[in-house]
């Protein structure tokens, strides 16, 4: 690819947006480039308080609120840039990203940040020294003091990138964002965004964006360390994590977004009368084509009971007729199924009946009904229904890498719920919410304003 095709990655620096090419200079990626690093300015002395540190959380919702209200697709020139250039390096379809871009605003609502504030860490530590008595009568003093923190992001959706500005901002911390290679111009339009709200604010000048090439020791070995930073909160795969771990130090610790799989488990009653059934595999269809199977939380394994009448294959193909329909946030037709699916699914096709294949190799959603899961990993609008004899035999199919689990119907939640947790399970959910994901409760397991801020503590 020539210079001129490049995609031009703009940074932003403590309010500052640097362009390639520009003082900083440029450096070159097969397909991008981006202005040069200055590793000094992208540390905040340990000297000296953090620009937000000591700031009125209220005072941060308010400029957070600002800042949504600026974030119109219609009229933010930052956003229309990001998602124009975007459609280069994304997995997602235009349609998606659009309609991605269009609901970050969302996420920076006063009411949701305060949701937030109150559920994960509580105003007043947060804002000072909250008096705590202990048991002996004596008054002890706890803080949920701002950290430092370098945040490895993940790309598959750009609103890992807009929640991570919302969550840094509430803890008043100092935050370095490592920009994915999948979405390098969100980061740098919401930052813009700030910094056109108001240049000189402490929330602006505590955020900075920036690329390098994932796992480059020469950055990575002199950023990742204790003495400029508290924490390094890592998305992504394996070896993004793995990464990420060998730089974990004393005084410098991992808060992990790993990778996960969520999975579906589909109870007798869907398959009653025709009615239920399509409405149980559209509930189905919007959980597995979640952001075109591309975020965790997307289904892969439906486990199924069957019934004696081979109702769950007239279910599966439900499914993929389903499957196919164009969705707030799945398109109707994924244009890169990847190969190496296609292929697997052709050969499944010629091993009937121990293996059922309903739908289509083009994209518009495929379904392998088995008795046994599949042995590669499902994406591109692929699902396995597994048949089970009944969901508790599906509880050895849960492990510490299951994130969300899709329920139908969800009055059987109850009795399996703790039996899931004990196998690993993060979430559990009615089958087809998975999308209706609600800020300040847990995420991964944890709530991440908690694990973001230091808590300290002063007894005189």
């Amino acid at each position: 690819m020539t210079d001129v095709a490049r995609l031009d990655v703009p940074h932003v620096v403590r309010g500052r947006t640097l362009v390639p090419g520009g003082d900083a200079g440029t450096v070159d990626f097969p397909d991008f480039r981006t202005p040069a690093l200055d590793l000094d300015a992208l540390v905040w002395p340990r000297a000296e308080p953090g620009p937000a540190f000591d700031l009125p959380v209220a005072e941060i919702i308010d400029f957070l609120a600002a800042v949504g209200d600026r974030l119109d697709l219609d009229t933010n020139p930052y956003l229309q840039y990001a998602l124009e250039q975007s459609v280069a390096c994304s997995s997602l379809g235009p349609r998606i990203l659009e309609r991605t871009y269009r609901d970050l605003k969302h996420l920076f609502d006063p009411k949701t940040a305060w949701f937030q504030v109150d559920q994960e860490i509580g105003r007043e530590a947060l804002d000072g020294w909250k008096e705590v008595v202990d048991l002996q009568g004596r008054v002890r003093r706890v803080r949920a003091f701002p950290p430092r923190l370098v945040h490895v992001l993940a790309g598959n959706t750009p609103g890992v990138t807009a929640a991570t500005v919302v969550r840094g901002a509430l803890c008043k911390g100092v935050h370095l964002l490592k920009l994915p290679s999948n979405d390098l111009f969100t980061g740098s339009a919401v930052l813009r965004t700030l910094a056109d709200v108001d240049p000189g604010h402490p929330v602006t000048r505590s955020f900075s964006c920036v690329y390098w090439r994932g796992g480059d020791a020469t950055v990575e070995s002199a950023l990742f360390r204790a003495q400029y930073f508290d924490r390094l909160v890592a998305w992504g795969g394996d070896a993004a994590i793995r990464n990420a771990i060998g730089y974990v130090a004393p005084g410098f610790e991992l808060v992990s977004f790993d990778p996960k799989v969520s999975i579906s488990l589909l109870g007798r009653e869907a398959l009653g009368s025709e009615e239920v059934r399509h409405s149980s595999a559209a509930a189905a269809a919007e959980d597995t084509s979640l952001f075109n199977q591309e975020v965790c939380a997307a289904s892969r394994f439906i486990y199924a009971e069957d019934d004696a009448d081979g109702g769950l294959a007239a279910w599966c193909a439900d499914l993929a007729r389903a499957l196919a329909t164009e969705r707030t946030y799945a398109d109707a037709v994924v244009p890169n199924l990847p190969a190496d699916i296609r292929a697997e699914v052709e050969v499944l096709r010629t091993m009937s009946p121990d293996y059922e294949v309903f739908g289509a190799e083009d994209g518009s959603g495929l379904v392998v009904l088995s008795d046994d899961p599949v042995d590669f990993h499902p994406s591109g609008k692929t699902v396995n229904v597994v048949r089970v004899p009944s969901l508790d035999a599906a509880l050895d199919q849960v492990n510490v890498a299951t994130q969300t689990i899709g329920i139908y119907p969800a009055a059987r939640a109850e009795a399996l719920r703790d039996r899931l947790a004990s196998r690993g399970m993060q979430r559990l959910v009615p089958l087809g919410e998975v999308v209706d994901v609600a800020a300040g409760l847990p995420h991964d397991g944890f709530y991440p304003l908690a694990r973001f801020v230091k808590w300290l503590v002063d007894d005189c």
